[in-house]
Order: structure tokens, then C-alpha cells, then sequence
């Protein structure tokens, strides 16, 4: 079989996997500041694969806005339910939004 050439082709036939994005913002009260909260979310939304925010509020709270697909979003959600080991969460408030898709990584504002 010299000369002959094999092309790989690619498959149209092979289901893509669509993902749905969701977009959810995320008000945590509690000791959550002056704990590592904020790394520790950067640390969790970059591991999924989200995107977003998250920031200290001037009332001790702190404020996520976490994009991405379903299953990331939701993962992201309950690391921060836990939270670092040296914080204490009371309260989590989470709202779904519209995703914006202006974000390209997940930072500390």
C-alpha cells in the first residue's frame, strides 16, 4: 500500500455535547472576610471552569457572580456553601441571572 494516504475525518454524525450557561449571583454572610473567602472562590470557579466575580461588601458579606455551564456553576456553589475551613457561613442567598458572557476568567474586585 505505498503512496496510499489515510485521512482521518471527523465524524458528523457524533452528537457535540451542548451546555447550557447559567449565570448565578451569590450573597454569603457569615465570618466570610478576612478568611481566604475571596481566594477560596477564585480557587473554586477556576477549577470548574466558571467565570465572574467575587468581592467584600462594606457590610462583612461577601458577593459572587458565577457563570458558566450548569454543572459548574452549581459545583461552584456548594465549595462556597462550605467555604475555607476558617471561615463560618450563616446565610447563603442565591438569585439566577441572566448570563452575560462578558467574563473570561473568575477574579477578586
Amino acid at each position: 500500500m505505498c503512496g496510499e494516504v489515510h485521512v482521518a475525518r471527523y465524524n458528523s454524525l457524533v452528537p457535540h455535547r451542548l451546555t447550557m450557561q447559567i449565570a448565578r449571583r451569590m450573597m454569603i454572610t457569615g465570618q466570610v472576610q478576612g478568611v481566604g473567602f475571596r481566594w477560596f472562590a477564585v480557587d473554586a470557579a477556576s477549577r470548574e471552569g466558571a467565570t465572574g466575580w467575587v468581592r467584600n461588601l462594606p457590610d462583612g458579606r461577601v458577593e459572587a457572580f458565577v457563570e458558566g455551564d450548569l454543572d459548574a456553576v452549581t459545583r461552584v456553589e456548594r465549595a462556597l456553601r462550605r467555604g475555607p475551613s476558617r471561615s463560618r457561613i450563616e446565610r447563603i442567598t442565591v438569585v439566577d441571572e441572566e448570563p452575560s458572557g462578558a467574563y473570561a476568567t473568575f477574579s477578586i474586585t
